[in-house]
Protein backbone atom coordinates (compact mmCIF):
# COMPACT_ATOMS: atom_id res chain seq x y z
CA UNK A 1 0.00 0.00 0.00
CA UNK A 2 1.41 3.53 -0.84
CA UNK A 3 0.57 6.15 1.71
CA UNK A 4 -0.11 9.71 -0.39
CA UNK A 5 0.69 12.68 2.21
CA UNK A 6 -0.92 15.69 0.75
CA UNK A 7 0.30 18.46 2.72
CA UNK A 8 4.09 19.96 4.22
CA UNK A 9 2.15 19.74 7.78
CA UNK A 10 1.44 16.06 6.88
CA UNK A 11 4.61 14.98 5.84
CA UNK A 12 6.44 16.85 8.75
CA UNK A 13 4.29 14.75 11.10
CA UNK A 14 5.25 11.48 9.59
CA UNK A 15 8.41 12.94 9.83
CA UNK A 16 8.96 13.19 13.48
CA UNK A 17 6.61 10.11 14.38
CA UNK A 18 9.39 8.17 12.33
CA UNK A 19 12.09 10.17 14.13
CA UNK A 20 10.20 9.13 17.58
CA UNK A 21 9.68 5.55 16.62
CA UNK A 22 13.30 5.03 15.21
CA UNK A 23 15.23 6.43 18.38
CA UNK A 24 14.56 4.02 20.98
CA UNK A 25 15.64 1.26 18.15
CA UNK A 26 18.81 2.72 17.44
CA UNK A 27 19.69 3.34 21.18
CA UNK A 28 19.34 -0.42 22.04
CA UNK A 29 20.87 -1.24 19.00
CA UNK A 30 23.88 0.77 19.76
CA UNK A 31 23.73 0.00 23.45
CA UNK A 32 24.30 -3.88 22.39
CA UNK A 33 26.54 -3.08 19.48
CA UNK A 34 29.20 -1.28 22.29
CA UNK A 35 27.96 -3.72 25.16
CA UNK A 36 29.51 -6.55 22.61
CA UNK A 37 32.49 -4.27 21.52
CA UNK A 38 33.18 -4.14 25.48
CA UNK A 39 32.93 -7.78 26.05
CA UNK A 40 35.74 -8.57 23.43
CA UNK A 41 38.02 -6.29 24.38
CA UNK A 42 38.38 -8.65 27.10
CA UNK A 43 39.07 -6.20 30.17
CA UNK A 44 37.72 -6.17 33.51
CA UNK A 45 36.57 -2.71 33.63
CA UNK A 46 35.30 -3.44 30.23
CA UNK A 47 33.31 -6.76 30.94
CA UNK A 48 31.95 -4.95 33.89
CA UNK A 49 30.58 -2.34 31.52
CA UNK A 50 29.24 -4.87 29.36
CA UNK A 51 26.81 -6.31 32.02
CA UNK A 52 25.83 -2.57 33.46
CA UNK A 53 24.73 -1.96 29.68
CA UNK A 54 23.49 -5.49 29.13
CA UNK A 55 22.61 -7.10 32.65
CA UNK A 56 20.50 -9.83 30.52
CA UNK A 57 22.76 -10.73 28.24
CA UNK A 58 23.96 -14.00 29.59
CA UNK A 59 27.23 -14.21 27.85
CA UNK A 60 28.43 -11.13 29.05
CA UNK A 61 28.08 -12.19 32.97
CA UNK A 62 29.75 -15.60 32.08
CA UNK A 63 33.12 -13.98 29.92
CA UNK A 64 33.23 -11.67 33.48
CA UNK A 65 33.05 -14.80 35.52
CA UNK A 66 35.94 -16.71 33.86
CA UNK A 67 37.78 -13.16 34.02
CA UNK A 68 37.70 -13.15 37.95
CA UNK A 69 38.40 -17.10 37.76
CA UNK A 70 41.19 -17.14 35.68
CA UNK A 71 42.77 -13.86 35.53
CA UNK A 72 46.43 -14.43 36.97
CA UNK A 73 46.71 -10.94 38.04
CA UNK A 74 43.68 -10.72 40.11
CA UNK A 75 41.53 -13.60 40.41
CA UNK A 76 38.11 -13.75 42.91
CA UNK A 77 36.21 -17.40 42.92
CA UNK A 78 33.57 -15.80 45.21
CA UNK A 79 33.03 -13.04 42.81
CA UNK A 80 33.29 -15.72 39.82
CA UNK A 81 30.70 -17.49 41.47
CA UNK A 82 28.54 -14.73 41.68
CA UNK A 83 29.35 -13.72 37.90
CA UNK A 84 28.06 -17.45 36.70
CA UNK A 85 25.01 -17.76 38.98
CA UNK A 86 23.84 -14.62 37.36
CA UNK A 87 24.60 -16.37 33.53
CA UNK A 88 22.73 -19.01 34.69
CA UNK A 89 19.79 -17.06 35.73
CA UNK A 90 19.85 -16.09 32.20
CA UNK A 91 20.19 -19.40 30.18
CA UNK A 92 20.38 -22.23 32.98
CA UNK A 93 20.97 -25.06 30.20
CA UNK A 94 24.73 -23.60 29.51
CA UNK A 95 27.01 -26.76 30.07
CA UNK A 96 30.00 -23.89 29.59
CA UNK A 97 29.00 -21.97 32.55
CA UNK A 98 28.11 -24.91 34.79
CA UNK A 99 31.48 -26.38 34.20
CA UNK A 100 33.47 -23.41 35.11
CA UNK A 101 30.77 -22.72 38.06
CA UNK A 102 32.16 -26.78 39.05
CA UNK A 103 35.84 -25.82 39.42
CA UNK A 104 35.30 -22.16 40.33
CA UNK A 105 33.54 -24.47 43.51
CA UNK A 106 36.23 -26.73 43.60
CA UNK A 107 38.42 -24.51 44.22
CA UNK A 108 36.73 -22.68 47.02
CA UNK A 109 36.73 -26.23 48.94
CA UNK A 110 32.96 -25.95 48.46
CA UNK A 111 33.09 -29.84 47.10
CA UNK A 112 29.08 -30.29 46.98
CA UNK A 113 28.41 -27.54 45.11
CA UNK A 114 31.28 -28.24 43.06
CA UNK A 115 29.28 -31.98 42.29
CA UNK A 116 26.62 -30.75 41.66
CA UNK A 117 27.54 -27.89 38.86
CA UNK A 118 29.44 -30.88 37.11
CA UNK A 119 26.38 -32.93 37.53
CA UNK A 120 24.07 -29.95 36.11
CA UNK A 121 26.51 -29.36 33.00
CA UNK A 122 26.32 -33.43 31.99
CA UNK A 123 22.15 -33.15 32.36
CA UNK A 124 22.40 -29.81 30.04
CA UNK A 125 24.54 -31.40 27.40
CA UNK A 126 24.40 -35.81 28.20
CA UNK A 127 26.80 -36.23 25.05
CA UNK A 128 29.40 -33.76 26.00
CA UNK A 129 32.82 -34.98 25.95
CA UNK A 130 34.00 -31.87 27.29
CA UNK A 131 31.06 -32.20 30.38
CA UNK A 132 31.98 -35.80 30.95
CA UNK A 133 36.14 -34.85 31.11
CA UNK A 134 35.89 -32.38 33.13
CA UNK A 135 33.49 -34.32 35.71
CA UNK A 136 36.12 -37.20 35.35
CA UNK A 137 38.92 -35.36 36.26
CA UNK A 138 36.96 -34.14 39.33
CA UNK A 139 36.26 -37.59 40.61
CA UNK A 140 40.08 -38.63 40.01
CA UNK A 141 41.03 -35.66 42.04
CA UNK A 142 38.72 -36.90 44.83
CA UNK A 143 40.19 -40.74 44.68
CA UNK A 144 36.75 -42.03 42.97
CA UNK A 145 38.59 -43.74 40.31
CA UNK A 146 35.23 -46.23 39.10
CA UNK A 147 33.29 -43.44 38.37
CA UNK A 148 36.47 -41.24 37.49
CA UNK A 149 36.69 -43.86 34.57
CA UNK A 150 33.61 -44.48 33.40
CA UNK A 151 32.58 -40.68 32.85
CA UNK A 152 36.19 -40.49 31.15
CA UNK A 153 35.64 -43.46 29.07
CA UNK A 154 32.33 -41.26 28.20
CA UNK A 155 34.92 -38.76 26.81
CA UNK A 156 36.95 -40.69 24.69
CA UNK A 157 34.22 -42.76 23.25
CA UNK A 158 32.89 -39.28 22.01
CA UNK A 159 36.02 -37.88 21.35
CA UNK A 160 38.40 -40.91 20.91
CA UNK A 161 41.54 -37.92 20.19
CA UNK A 162 41.63 -38.07 24.20
CA UNK A 163 42.40 -41.70 24.36
CA UNK A 164 46.38 -40.49 25.12
CA UNK A 165 45.75 -37.65 27.77
CA UNK A 166 42.56 -40.33 29.25
CA UNK A 167 45.33 -43.06 29.62
CA UNK A 168 47.90 -40.68 30.90
CA UNK A 169 45.83 -39.18 34.12
CA UNK A 170 44.21 -42.29 34.65
CA UNK A 171 47.54 -44.04 34.92
CA UNK A 172 49.14 -41.09 37.26
CA UNK A 173 46.12 -41.16 39.47
CA UNK A 174 45.76 -44.97 39.66
CA UNK A 175 48.25 -47.14 38.15
CA UNK A 176 45.75 -50.12 37.91
CA UNK A 177 46.16 -51.01 34.08
CA UNK A 178 43.30 -53.65 33.95
CA UNK A 179 40.73 -51.63 35.69
CA UNK A 180 41.60 -48.73 32.89
CA UNK A 181 41.23 -51.30 30.14
CA UNK A 182 38.37 -52.67 31.45
CA UNK A 183 36.79 -48.91 32.39
CA UNK A 184 38.68 -45.79 31.06
CA UNK A 185 39.42 -46.80 27.71
CA UNK A 186 36.94 -47.99 24.76
CA UNK A 187 37.86 -51.47 22.98
CA UNK A 188 38.85 -49.41 19.81
CA UNK A 189 42.23 -49.76 17.60
CA UNK A 190 43.50 -45.98 17.26
CA UNK A 191 42.26 -46.04 21.42
CA UNK A 192 44.86 -48.62 22.20
CA UNK A 193 47.52 -47.25 20.25
CA UNK A 194 47.47 -43.77 21.60
CA UNK A 195 47.39 -45.48 24.66
CA UNK A 196 50.66 -47.88 24.03
CA UNK A 197 51.83 -44.55 22.89
CA UNK A 198 51.67 -42.70 25.55
CA UNK A 199 52.48 -46.06 28.10
CA UNK A 200 55.71 -46.51 26.63
CA UNK A 201 56.94 -42.58 26.41
CA UNK A 202 56.38 -42.92 30.00
CA UNK A 203 58.67 -46.17 30.39
CA UNK A 204 55.83 -48.30 31.70
CA UNK A 205 56.06 -51.04 29.09
CA UNK A 206 54.49 -53.68 31.45
CA UNK A 207 51.23 -51.53 31.01
CA UNK A 208 51.63 -50.64 27.45
CA UNK A 209 52.07 -54.61 27.27
CA UNK A 210 48.84 -55.11 28.44
CA UNK A 211 47.35 -52.84 26.01
CA UNK A 212 48.81 -54.36 23.16
CA UNK A 213 47.36 -57.35 24.21
CA UNK A 214 43.89 -55.99 24.21
CA UNK A 215 44.79 -54.91 20.67
CA UNK A 216 46.25 -58.07 19.81
CA UNK A 217 42.34 -59.62 20.40
CA UNK A 218 40.59 -57.04 18.12
CA UNK A 219 42.77 -58.38 14.97
CA UNK A 220 43.24 -54.61 13.80
CA UNK A 221 44.65 -54.03 10.26
CA UNK A 222 47.60 -51.53 11.27
CA UNK A 223 51.05 -50.18 9.75
CA UNK A 224 54.28 -51.73 10.67
CA UNK A 225 55.39 -48.42 11.44
CA UNK A 226 52.87 -47.91 13.85
CA UNK A 227 54.16 -50.73 16.15
CA UNK A 228 58.07 -49.00 15.55
CA UNK A 229 58.17 -45.93 18.31
CA UNK A 230 56.69 -49.22 21.12
CA UNK A 231 59.27 -51.73 19.66
CA UNK A 232 62.21 -49.42 19.77
CA UNK A 233 61.25 -48.19 23.89
CA UNK A 234 61.17 -52.10 24.54
CA UNK A 235 64.41 -52.43 22.78
CA UNK A 236 66.13 -49.94 24.29
CA UNK A 237 64.78 -51.07 28.03
CA UNK A 238 65.69 -54.41 27.08
CA UNK A 239 62.52 -55.85 27.22
CA UNK A 240 63.33 -58.54 24.82
CA UNK A 241 60.50 -60.95 25.22
CA UNK A 242 57.90 -58.53 24.96
CA UNK A 243 59.78 -57.12 21.62
CA UNK A 244 59.60 -60.26 19.99
CA UNK A 245 56.19 -60.85 21.08
CA UNK A 246 55.26 -57.71 19.66
CA UNK A 247 57.40 -58.07 16.83
CA UNK A 248 55.95 -60.97 14.98
CA UNK A 249 52.23 -59.67 16.14
CA UNK A 250 52.66 -56.29 14.19
CA UNK A 251 53.75 -58.36 11.59
CA UNK A 252 51.23 -60.35 11.11
CA UNK A 253 48.62 -57.52 12.08
CA UNK A 254 50.15 -55.36 9.03
CA UNK A 255 49.72 -58.16 6.14
CA UNK A 256 54.14 -57.74 6.28
CA UNK A 257 55.32 -60.25 4.08
CA UNK A 258 57.55 -62.70 5.81
CA UNK A 259 61.05 -63.47 3.93
CA UNK A 260 61.76 -66.65 3.29
CA UNK A 261 65.02 -66.57 6.06
CA UNK A 262 67.20 -70.08 6.53
CA UNK A 263 65.66 -72.16 9.15
CA UNK A 264 66.64 -71.29 12.51
CA UNK A 265 68.17 -67.98 11.35
CA UNK A 266 67.45 -65.05 13.43
CA UNK A 267 68.49 -62.68 10.94
CA UNK A 268 65.23 -60.92 9.74
CA UNK A 269 65.39 -61.00 5.72
CA UNK A 270 68.60 -61.81 5.26
CA UNK A 271 67.94 -61.75 1.84
CA UNK A 272 66.70 -58.47 1.38
CA UNK A 273 63.63 -59.73 -0.64
CA UNK A 274 60.93 -57.54 1.44
CA UNK A 275 60.68 -53.97 2.01
CA UNK A 276 60.18 -53.94 5.63
CA UNK A 277 62.91 -51.56 7.16
CA UNK A 278 63.44 -48.77 9.53
CA UNK A 279 62.39 -50.32 12.76
CA UNK A 280 62.00 -52.94 15.04
CA UNK A 281 63.41 -56.42 14.31
CA UNK A 282 63.96 -55.08 10.38
CA UNK A 283 66.94 -53.94 8.60
CA UNK A 284 67.69 -49.57 9.87
CA UNK A 285 69.01 -48.09 6.31
CA UNK A 286 70.38 -44.79 7.01
CA UNK A 287 72.84 -44.11 4.22
CA UNK A 288 75.24 -41.41 5.51
CA UNK A 289 78.06 -41.17 3.12
CA UNK A 290 76.91 -43.98 0.71
CA UNK A 291 74.05 -44.61 -1.51
CA UNK A 292 72.27 -47.50 -0.46
CA UNK A 293 69.56 -49.48 -2.47
CA UNK A 294 68.58 -53.11 -3.87
CA UNK A 295 69.72 -54.00 -7.10
CA UNK A 296 67.97 -57.06 -9.23
CA UNK A 297 70.42 -58.04 -11.42
CA UNK A 298 73.51 -58.46 -8.89
CA UNK A 299 72.83 -61.05 -6.22
CA UNK A 300 74.08 -63.66 -4.82
CA UNK A 301 70.14 -65.58 -4.69
CA UNK A 302 66.03 -64.92 -4.51
CA UNK A 303 65.26 -61.91 -6.62
CA UNK A 304 67.64 -59.05 -5.01
CA UNK A 305 70.84 -58.13 -3.22
CA UNK A 306 71.57 -54.72 -1.15
CA UNK A 307 73.86 -52.36 -2.78
CA UNK A 308 76.18 -49.73 -1.12
CA UNK A 309 77.91 -47.25 -3.20
CA UNK A 310 80.57 -45.00 -2.50
CA UNK A 311 81.05 -42.28 -4.91
CA UNK A 312 84.64 -40.87 -3.86
CA UNK A 313 84.10 -37.83 -2.37
CA UNK A 314 84.52 -38.67 1.46
CA UNK A 315 86.24 -40.07 3.82
CA UNK A 316 83.57 -42.18 4.99
CA UNK A 317 82.63 -43.47 8.34
CA UNK A 318 79.99 -45.37 7.82
CA UNK A 319 77.64 -47.76 9.54
CA UNK A 320 74.08 -47.23 8.08
CA UNK A 321 72.65 -50.47 7.43
CA UNK A 322 72.08 -52.54 11.08
CA UNK A 323 69.64 -55.30 12.51
CA UNK A 324 68.93 -55.78 16.08
CA UNK A 325 69.05 -59.51 16.22
CA UNK A 326 67.32 -61.33 19.31
CA UNK A 327 69.45 -63.76 20.89
CA UNK A 328 69.41 -66.24 24.16
CA UNK A 329 72.08 -66.10 26.39
CA UNK A 330 74.88 -68.61 27.09
CA UNK A 331 74.28 -69.61 23.25
CA UNK A 332 76.86 -69.74 20.35
CA UNK A 333 75.78 -68.88 17.00
CA UNK A 334 77.12 -69.11 13.61
CA UNK A 335 77.34 -65.95 11.69
CA UNK A 336 77.35 -65.83 8.20
CA UNK A 337 76.98 -63.40 4.99
CA UNK A 338 77.95 -63.25 1.34
CA UNK A 339 79.27 -59.95 0.15
CA UNK A 340 80.99 -59.28 -3.05
CA UNK A 341 83.08 -55.75 -4.04
CA UNK A 342 83.67 -53.94 -7.21
CA UNK A 343 86.41 -51.01 -7.32
CA UNK A 344 86.39 -50.39 -3.65
CA UNK A 345 89.24 -47.87 -3.01
CA UNK A 346 91.10 -46.91 -0.76
CA UNK A 347 92.94 -49.01 2.37
CA UNK A 348 89.43 -49.58 4.43
CA UNK A 349 87.25 -51.35 2.92
CA UNK A 350 83.66 -52.78 4.24
CA UNK A 351 83.01 -55.28 6.57
CA UNK A 352 80.59 -56.59 8.87
CA UNK A 353 80.30 -56.06 12.34
CA UNK A 354 78.55 -58.03 15.01
CA UNK A 355 78.01 -55.46 18.40
CA UNK A 356 76.60 -56.35 21.75
CA UNK A 357 75.01 -53.31 22.97
CA UNK A 358 74.14 -54.11 26.29
CA UNK A 359 77.72 -54.95 27.07
CA UNK A 360 79.77 -52.43 25.06
CA UNK A 361 82.80 -53.22 27.36
CA UNK A 362 83.44 -56.57 25.12
CA UNK A 363 85.01 -55.66 21.79
CA UNK A 364 82.64 -56.21 18.11
CA UNK A 365 83.57 -58.77 16.23
CA UNK A 366 84.53 -57.61 12.66
CA UNK A 367 84.92 -59.61 9.23
CA UNK A 368 87.95 -58.55 7.29
CA UNK A 369 87.40 -55.68 4.83
CA UNK A 370 86.72 -56.16 1.49
CA UNK A 371 88.46 -53.96 -1.25
CA UNK A 372 89.25 -53.60 -4.68
CA UNK A 373 86.81 -56.06 -6.99
CA UNK A 374 85.75 -59.41 -5.38
CA UNK A 375 83.01 -61.60 -6.59
CA UNK A 376 81.16 -63.47 -4.03
CA UNK A 377 82.46 -64.66 -0.85
CA UNK A 378 81.16 -65.77 2.19
CA UNK A 379 82.14 -64.42 5.20
CA UNK A 380 81.79 -66.23 9.11
CA UNK A 381 82.10 -65.81 12.12
CA UNK A 382 81.61 -67.27 15.24
CA UNK A 383 79.93 -65.55 18.11
CA UNK A 384 78.53 -66.67 21.36
CA UNK A 385 76.07 -64.30 23.89
CA UNK A 386 77.32 -64.49 26.98
CA UNK A 387 75.07 -64.73 30.09
CA UNK A 388 73.56 -61.53 30.47
CA UNK A 389 73.43 -61.05 26.52
CA UNK A 390 69.87 -60.83 25.11
CA UNK A 391 70.54 -58.35 22.01
CA UNK A 392 73.17 -58.38 19.29
CA UNK A 393 73.70 -55.76 16.28
CA UNK A 394 74.81 -56.80 13.15
CA UNK A 395 75.99 -54.06 10.98
CA UNK A 396 77.51 -53.23 7.33
CA UNK A 397 80.73 -50.73 8.49
CA UNK A 398 83.47 -48.85 7.36
CA UNK A 399 85.91 -47.42 9.13
CA UNK A 400 87.69 -43.96 8.07
CA UNK A 401 90.92 -44.57 6.44
CA UNK A 402 94.05 -42.53 7.85
CA UNK A 403 96.22 -42.36 5.08
CA UNK A 404 96.13 -39.70 2.24
CA UNK A 405 94.13 -41.30 -0.37
CA UNK A 406 91.44 -41.81 1.81
CA UNK A 407 88.13 -40.99 -0.36
CA UNK A 408 86.17 -44.24 -0.41
CA UNK A 409 84.63 -45.04 -4.22
CA UNK A 410 83.00 -48.63 -5.13
CA UNK A 411 80.15 -51.04 -4.63
CA UNK A 412 80.07 -53.50 -2.26
CA UNK A 413 76.60 -56.07 -2.45
CA UNK A 414 75.35 -58.13 0.24
CA UNK A 415 73.20 -60.81 -0.03
CA UNK A 416 72.07 -63.59 2.58
CA UNK A 417 73.08 -62.77 5.90
CA UNK A 418 72.29 -65.24 8.51
CA UNK A 419 72.84 -66.38 12.27
CA UNK A 420 71.79 -69.29 13.24
CA UNK A 421 72.11 -71.46 16.32
CA UNK A 422 75.82 -72.82 15.86
CA UNK A 423 75.94 -77.29 16.25
CA UNK A 424 76.82 -78.60 19.07
CA UNK A 425 79.93 -79.48 19.09
CA UNK A 426 81.25 -75.82 17.29
CA UNK A 427 79.36 -74.37 20.43
CA UNK A 428 81.53 -76.55 22.96
CA UNK A 429 84.61 -75.45 21.62
CA UNK A 430 83.28 -71.41 21.55
CA UNK A 431 82.36 -71.96 24.87
CA UNK A 432 85.62 -73.53 26.25
CA UNK A 433 87.60 -70.72 23.88
CA UNK A 434 85.52 -68.37 26.25
CA UNK A 435 86.38 -69.92 29.86
CA UNK A 436 90.15 -69.72 29.02
CA UNK A 437 91.73 -66.90 31.24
Amino acid sequence: MILRLESSASRWVFFVASVLLAAPLSYFSLRSAWAEHLAESGTREALERATQLEPGDARNWYLLGRDFQYNLEAPDNARAIAAYRQALSFDPRSPAVWLDLAEAHETQGDLASARNAFLEAERSYPISAEAAWRYGNYLLRQGEFAAAFTAIRRAVEEEPGRAAEATSRCWRANPDIQMILDTALPASRNVYLDGIGVLARGKATDAALAVWSRLVRLHPKIELKEAYPFLEVLIQQRELAGARTVWNQALELSGAAWPADPSGSLIFDGGFETDTTGGGFAWRIQPRGAEVGYDGHVKHSGSRSLSVRFDGTQNVAFDGVCQYVPVDPRTSYQFSAWIRAEAVTTDRGVSMRLLTPESLKNPPLITPDLKGTVPWTQVTLPWRAEKDVHLLQVCVTRAPSRKFDNKIAGTVWLDDVSLVPAPPEHARAQSAQKDKP
